[in-house]
């Protein structure tokens, strides 16, 4: 189970993608990649890109990929 702890998406977003909405697009990527059991970061990359499509910049990306792949792949 999955830890609470504070998000390390950066704040505030330059994409004007509201913090909720950040919030919610990583929740569904980390429950869209646990259900998948991905084996490399590449795949969770694949899963966080379809999940977020264009509604962040590349940082929150990356960040939300850093978050979700830590927890997923160990």
């Amino acid at each position: 189970m999955r830890e609470n702890r504070s998000s390390r998406i950066p704040s505030p977003t330059p994409a004007g993608c509201p913090t909720a909405r950040l919030q919610q697009l990583q929740l569904v990527a980390a429950a869209r990649v646990s259900a998948c059991r991905p084996t490399s970061r590449q795949q969770v990359v694949d899963i966080v890109k379809v999940t977020v499509d264009d509604e962040v910049d590349t940082r929150t990306f990356q960040a939300i990929v850093d978050d979700v792949a830590r927890d997923a792949l160990g």
